[in-house]
């Protein structure tokens, strides 16, 4: 294995990581006009996922300062093409910030509301333009000779590329309900376990026309990839029915755990169908960028490995030390801060 396909391989990973543990935060944030039906519900729901999304967060930053070392050129066309989409995502995740700081400190329950539907517009607006970015880097964008980005912020929707930005809201939001069915009880957990069982097929057949429409727009590109995509996507499909199959039985870990696999497996998919590619060419400019001609220098990339080699089994071990520690179920009463959460599970 060289470090190019070594690299592209952990990018697909911590892109695989942000997607698995901030999915059921955002499908948290689009359920709660639904599920959190008192301020008491929707105060239960925040607690939930208010220890964990800051640090989930990371994923998204160490896979973009990935892509920046590793693949320079990639970097720069991607950010440089998508910075519209971009800058929209960014504003939404601040917006997202604002309303779990900021939502504890309103004086009334109108501004409650307020930063609650906030939270959900957020919550649906970044997978959604994360599905679409993601998707038109195999759908093939304009990209001139000098690998530069040579269109505009209208090439990055298609159908397919909205296909895959709905296939994703749907499937965090049944990702998010059965995260709720497992950290909270009482009515709001009987609530979460039945909408994950309405929520399941849609999102399982809605990804499924995603995942064939992959293997299309692979198949039909110029410069195909080296590896078919019909292994991951198969995955994909068994776990989704899976999932579908397990809420509806009130199976809650092992659907959740279905749910997980679909994610991984969809976006194993996406970056299987790209490779060797990072970011398909419009065929009438037809200049993909690749693994070589746009990962840096043979030096850069070993230096690389060995940071990430001492770096990443800690940052892997601090995450799963903190949802060790939150693990337990959340009711309706005050559990107290995150601060308080810690000392009361270490004993201090």
């Amino acid at each position: 294995m060289t470090l190019q396909i070594l690299w592209f391989s952990l990018i697909c990973f911590l892109w695989t990581g942000y997607f698995v543990l901030e999915g059921f935060d955002f499908g948290v944030g689009m359920l709660l006009p639904v599920l959190g039906r008192s301020q008491e519900d929707r105060r239960t729901m925040f607690k939930s996922i208010g220890p964990l999304w800051d640090g989930n967060e990371v994923w998204l930053v160490v896979a973009g300062a990935a892509t920046f070392a590793a693949f320079p050129v990639w970097y720069a066309t991607l950010f440089s093409g998508f910075y519209l989409a971009l800058l929209l995502i960014l504003l939404l995740l601040i917006v997202r910030v604002l309303s779990f700081e900021w939502r504890e400190r309103a004086h009334g329950a109108r501004w409650e509301r307020v930063w609650s539907q906030l939270n959900t517009t957020a919550s649906i607006g970044v997978p959604l333009l994360w599905g679409i970015a993601l998707a038109s880097l195999l759908n093939g964008v304009p990209i001139a000779s000098d690998q530069t980005f040579a269109g505009s912020f209208g090439d990055l929707f298609s159908g397919y590329s909205l296909l895959a930005g709905v296939a994703l809201c749907l499937l965090f939001a049944t990702h998010g309900a059965l995260y709720l069915a497992l950290r909270t009880s009482g009515e709001l957990r009987d609530r979460a376990v039945v909408t994950a069982a309405r929520i399941a097929p849609i999102a399982a057949g809605v990804g499924a026309l995603f995942l064939v429409a992959t293997l299309i727009v692979a198949n039909n590109s110029n410069d195909k990839g080296v590896f078919p995509g019909i292994l991951p996507v198969v995955v994909a499909a068994g776990a989704a029915i899976a999932a579908v199959v397990l809420a509806r039985a009130r199976s809650e870990r092992w659907a959740f755990a279905a749910t997980a696999l679909t994610i991984v497996a969809a976006v194993v998919t996406l970056f299987v169908s790209l490779y060797p590619r990072v970011m398909v060419s419009d065929p009438n400019f037809g200049n993909s960028l690749t693994v070589d001609n746009a990962s840096s220098a043979h030096y850069t990339l070993t230096a690389l490995t060995v940071v990430a080699a001492i770096l990443l089994p800690l940052v892997l071990l601090y995450q799963a030390w903190t949802y060790h520690v939150f693990r337990a179920r959340i009711g309706g009463e005050d559990v107290g801060t995150p601060v308080d959460l810690v000392a009361r599970k270490t004993g201090g």
